[in-house]
């Protein structure tokens, strides 16, 4: 049985949608899908069952990146654990089983998929999803600390998937703001293990993120890293410089493919971003507006 895991809070269409294109996946196996909502106020839970997920429900002080998704895991019946989110859509009817045939791959201990724009995103959004979850299969394995760097870390439950006596032995840490993903893979990587990259799994995800989100999201981002994965200075400036290297190469794309009218608004977006990371990599206090 494959079980597919999605957290949920006032998923709205977006989960209807995610949950229709999960009923129709082609796959041999039996799929079960285990919803835990904390605190919908538009209906998703009951939205939900009727369209044949097991939901559990919880406050929302209680939700967790890490703690929720292992829940959402116990509460399940699979052999093989997906995780993806409420405002995640498979682009196909192939996805799944294209996801879960990954782990068959040079003896992968998790393998995750592609992330596509939907069509309204903006530049920005989709240069940022070609550059993160490109069209190219690949192989993540290290020899040790000293290969571990941000591209070989790159995991998200987003559109995922582990097998279940992997997640048994190594669940996601319960404390991490967000970034529980990543955290998992540095550790799987630095025992030794395989994660593998399958492109042609894919679904479509993307965000409109205002000014103020995109700081919020990378301060989240940069604290959670700072307590989970990330030791010294040194890994901090290194994730920095990865964040420089990137928005260059927005900007080279914004004035390449004639988008420049959107490269003033880029740099802006991306210098929140690098604040809202900088403050989080120091662990200052930010009010959440929820934006």
């Amino acid at each position: 049985m494959i079980s597919v895991l999605v957290p949920v809070k006032n998923g709205g269409a977006d989960l209807e949608r995610c949950l229709q294109a999960i009923a129709a996946q082609e796959v041999d196996d039996e799929v079960e899908v285990v919803v835990v909502d904390s605190g919908s106020t538009d209906g998703s839970a009951a939205r939900a069952r009727k369209l044949g997920a097991t939901v559990h429900e919880i406050a929302p002080a209680e939700f967790v990146h890490g703690a929720t998704r292992n829940l959402a895991a116990r509460l399940s019946r699979g052999e093989v654990l997906v995780f993806t989110t409420q405002d995640a859509v498979p682009a196909d009817e192939h996805w799944l089983a294209r996801l879960t045939g990954a782990l068959a791959t040079d003896d992968a201990v998790g393998a995750y998929g592609r992330q596509l724009p939907h069509k309204s995103a903006t530049p920005p959004e989709r240069f940022f999803l070609d550059f993160m979850y490109g069209p190219a299969p690949r192989t993540q394995r290290i020899g040790g600390i000293d290969e571990l760097t941000f591209e070989q870390t790159l995991f998200s439950n987003v559109n995922s998937v582990i097998p279940r006596a992997v997640w048994e032995a190594n669940p996601f840490r319960d404390d991490v703001t967000m970034s529980e993903d990543q955290e998992w893979s540095r550790r799987m990587l630095l025992a030794g293990h395989t994660i593998v990259y399958e492109p042609n799994a894919a679904v479509r995800h993307s965000h409109a993120y205002t000014l103020r989100g995109a700081f919020k999201r990378f301060y989240d981002s940069g604290a959670s890293a700072d307590r989970s994965y990330v030791a010294g200075d040194e890994s901090r400036a290194a994730i920095r410089r990865a964040l420089r290297r990137y928005a260059t190469g927005e900007l080279h794309w914004l004035w390449k493919t004639g988008q420049r009218r959107w490269i003033p608004y880029a740099v802006v977006y991306e210098l929140a971003k690098l604040a809202g990371l900088q403050l989080g990599l120091r662990k200052k206090s930010v009010r959440s507006d929820g934006a």
